[in-house]
């Protein structure tokens, strides 16, 4: 099937000024994002939407096609993104058959994670889409509500059912819980005109190991991704 990468690279960052196009180690974090999609060697193209002139210039000069830029109301920080994903669709003259979602937020995903979510959507044939998860670290069965003033609280999630409460279990002892990073998203393109979403109604999860789904959302996630890269914790794709 013919697939396409979308890459969305939106001006205006609040928690990490110019996160898209911020350097690391030598490269704005854009370009990981595309030479990873390149090096995949599954896509018949790689489209970078953004709103800012600026970062189309950097997206062209590592290789990705900016045919035009994205509408602003498309691109504030609560836009959801099938909003530019739809519309971003409807502007090509040519038709995929799937589409992914290759974020610069997470610059230790490998082309390897991009060719094994692929070979997972053909693969699951039930699925309209897959989403990367992980394990999460801060379990939901151990969170807590606080009442409106203050003195009290209560389980996040009802837990009277059980013998012992998930609160007062070892995490050993509980449900295994994902949480989704944003390391890879792959659908098929007909699922956003026919459910109005970007991933459809059945979702398969594409699991994520260590570093693959680091994502850059604040200063504290850069400053770490800065420190992995340093010290060689994880390989970042080669760029010539």
């Amino acid at each position: 099937p013919s697939a396409i990468a979308l890459i969305g690279a939106r001006a205006g960052s609040e928690r990490v000024k110019d996160k898209n196009v911020r350097r690391l180690a030598g490269h704005p974090l854009l370009a990981y994002a595309i030479e990873t999609a390149r090096r995949a060697e599954v896509f018949d193209r790689i489209l970078v939407s953004t709103d800012s002139e600026q970062i189309a210039q950097v997206a062209r000069w590592y290789g990705a096609d900016v045919p035009f830029l994205r509408p602003v109301e498309y691109a504030s920080s609560t836009s959801p993104d099938i909003e530019w994903i739809a519309w971003t669709l409807r502007r090509l003259d040519e038709r995929y058959d799937l589409f992914a979602i290759v974020r610069a937020t997470n610059p230790f995903r490998g082309p390897q994670v991009i060719r094994r979510g692929l070979d997972q959507v053909l693969a699951t044939p039930e699925a309209d889409s897959i989403r990367a998860v992980e394990l999460v670290k801060q379990h939901p069965g151990k969170m807590w509500v606080i009442d409106e003033v203050g003195r009290l609280m209560r389980p996040l999630l009802d837990q009277s059912h059980l013998d012992v409460a998930w609160h007062a279990g070892q995490y050993q002892a509980l449900p295994p819980i994902y949480v989704q990073n944003s390391a890879l998203e792959i659908a098929w393109t007909r699922v956003v005109e026919a459910t109005g979403t970007r991933e459809g109604r059945m979702l398969a999860p594409f699991l994520t190991e260590g570093y693959e789904g680091l994502n850059i959302d604040d200063e504290d996630d850069f400053a770490r991704a800065e420190e992995v890269a340093a010290r060689g914790g994880a390989e970042l794709v080669p760029i010539g």
